[in-house]
């Protein structure tokens, strides 16, 4: 067994490798390479699913970052116990392999309660006055208070939302590095974010990104001389690409004109009640499920979606079987959007009476992945003033509402989650592999055998 370090740089793409990025440039030179025909949908969670499995979402069930279920008749989204990932996983058939094999997950999704053998992941603290207290949750669980003493505390406003950055990155690098000095895992799994960012704020404008390659470059640099120095192999992946976005589509906007939704009123605020809707959509990205819970209005529904602007493709019974998404998690219909578009979660006519988390960083509650996250409301005067005077609440013990997202999304552009048309915008698979096709991608499948037989040194 080769002791490996694989690093998850998300939305690096062979159009972003380049004179920005030295440090992995010059680690692409030196190995082989080649692209990754992404899954569909291209997002974090099938993605990865679908790389430590060498299964599809119709398999490994995870058919996007967040779906409906219909049990619980709500959706569930950024959810991180492992055993929601269906089959074997990369690390357990290494496993079958070497009995001394060890593997740390650092911040790579669904990695709580994980088979693997050290696990680091962000988990917030839900208490029951209703505050929010950022942390991590750890494998095994005494390391969490080990490495905060060691590493300070995991800078969760750096990970997602408004301020997200670099910062996030490091800390994740300086916890794998803090593993590996500790317990020698045979097999690190690092997820790396930061192009993330960015690249949903502004696009694929150069100008505006090259600092965020600069960064990343440096984190990625690093790790690969330290991970090297000590005689482990790497590999760099991602997961997509990102590409320039200028239109938004509202799909449960256009259900409710047709009087599918149910929507219920809450203090004079509207909530989506996707058990008692007709129809309705769970967006994420470029790709949107879409659950018909009356029967009878099946094909009406696809019509529809196959008339409003922005939605390349339908897939229905037939077309899921295709693209191998045909698992009952997903939705009854499936929209694709076209190259230029992606879906909100929006439902409301009126922003007055949106729900209060949609001015929030709310992952959990919202029906839909959102990147309008990812900004300040333009309209806030004085928004470090305002977020200030909300933490001093915080720290005061007093209820607050950190409502400081706008609810425009056309602020977003950049997107993910179909097949981009142009190849330089597909992931990357770059590592000391034998057998890679250099004249062809590897299937998003395929990836998984290749990193057993690298780490099983064949």
């Amino acid at each position: 067994m080769i002791r490996t370090a694989i690093l998850n740089v998300v939305g690096l793409t062979p159009r972003l490798i380049g004179e920005h990025t030295p440090k992995i440039r010059a680690f692409m030179e030196r190995q082989n390479s080649t692209l990754i025909e992404p899954v569909v949908p291209a997002v974090t969670c099938t993605a990865q699913a679908t790389y430590v499995t060498g299964k599809m979402p119709r398999e490994h069930g995870i058919v996007a970052n967040g779906w409906y279920d219909r049990d619980y008749a709500e959706h569930r989204f950024w959810k991180q116990p492992e055993q929601l990932v269906q089959g074997e996983k990369l690390w357990d058939m290494l496993r079958k392999q070497d009995r001394e094999f060890t593997c740390a997950k650092v911040f790579w999704w669904y990695n709580m309660h994980s088979t693997a053998d050290f696990a680091v992941t962000p988990r917030p603290l839900y208490l029951s006055d209703g505050s929010k207290v950022f942390d991590i949750h750890t494998q095994p669980m005494g390391m969490r208070e080990r490495m905060k003493r060691d590493l300070g505390e995991f800078p969760f406003m750096h990970f997602w939302g408004p301020a997200s950055g670099i910062q996030s990155s490091e800390w994740i690098a300086a916890s794998a590095k803090w593993i590996e000095e500790k317990h020698w895992p045979t097999l690190s799994l690092v997820y790396l974010p930061h192009l993330d960012y960015n690249l949903q704020r502004v696009g694929l404008k150069m100008d505006l990104i090259r600092d965020d390659l600069r960064q990343i470059d440096d984190v990625v640099g690093d790790l690969i001389s330290f991970y090297e120095k000590r005689d482990i192999q790497v590999v760099i992946l991602s997961e997509y690409g990102i590409t320039d976005v200028d239109r938004p589509v509202h799909l449960n906007r256009v259900f409710r004109e047709k009087g599918w939704l149910s929507i219920k009123d809450e203090v004079g605020l509207e909530t989506l009640d996707q058990g008692g809707s007709r129809a309705f959509a769970i967006a994420d990205h470029q790709l949107a499920h879409v659950y018909v819970n009356d029967p009878s209005i099946l094909d009406e529904v696809r019509a529809v979606l196959e008339q409003t602007p922005g939605v390349q493709q339908v897939l229905g019974k037939v077309e899921k079987s295709y693209a191998r998404l045909d698992h009952a998690r997903s939705g009854d219909l499936i929209a694709i959007a076209d190259e230029r578009s992606w879906f909100t979660y929006y439902y409301w006519q009126d922003d007055a009476k949106a729900p209060d988390f949609a001015r929030c960083v709310d992952i959990h509650r919202k029906c839909g992945y959102d990147p309008v996250e990812l900004f300040v409301d333009p309209k806030i005067k004085h928004p470090k003033l305002k977020m200030g005077m909300t933490l001093a609440k915080k720290k005061l013990g007093f209820r607050y509402l950190m409502d400081v997202i706008p609810l425009d999304a056309t602020l977003v552009k950049g997107s993910h989650g179909r097949v981009p048309e142009d190849k330089r915008d597909w992931p990357v698979l770059i590592g000391g592999f034998k057998a890679l096709p250099q004249s062809s991608p590897v299937r998003a499948d395929q990836v998984c055998g290749h990193l057993l037989e690298l780490c099983s040194g064949k």
